[in-house]
């Protein structure tokens, strides 16, 4: 069975458009939670000037089937001219420690 995938997506807003930012991603998550393998794609607000999307996959070809997808594609469009800067997206691979239920998403 193919391990799962966690990755992090960090949105820069541009001035004044966080609040229409946090819009079209919660526009995203209904259509990215109902693709096969989305385990996790929760957003997160880590501070005015930035926004982060925690997401976890059931495998690398699910998650790569996602960000070739009509979900991310549309995504992409409707945030366009609301990043200040590129999104920054990284892939990792869980380090369990301590209890399964604790120690890895």
């Amino acid at each position: 069975m193919p391990e799962p995938v966690i990755v992090t997506a960090e949105f820069t807003p541009r001035p004044g458009c966080r609040d229409a930012l946090v819009a079209a991603l919660r526009i995203a998550i209904a259509d990215v939670h109902e693709e096969e393998g989305c385990l996790l794609y929760a957003l997160h607000g880590a501070s005015d000037d930035m926004i982060l999307m925690i997401e976890k996959w059931s495998s690398t070809a699910a998650l790569d089937a996602h960000a070739a997808g009509e979900a991310v594609a549309r995504l992409d469009a409707s945030i366009a001219e609301l990043i200040a800067s590129p999104v920054v997206v990284r892939r990792f691979a869980a380090i369990p420690a301590g209890t399964g239920s604790q120690g890895a998403l």
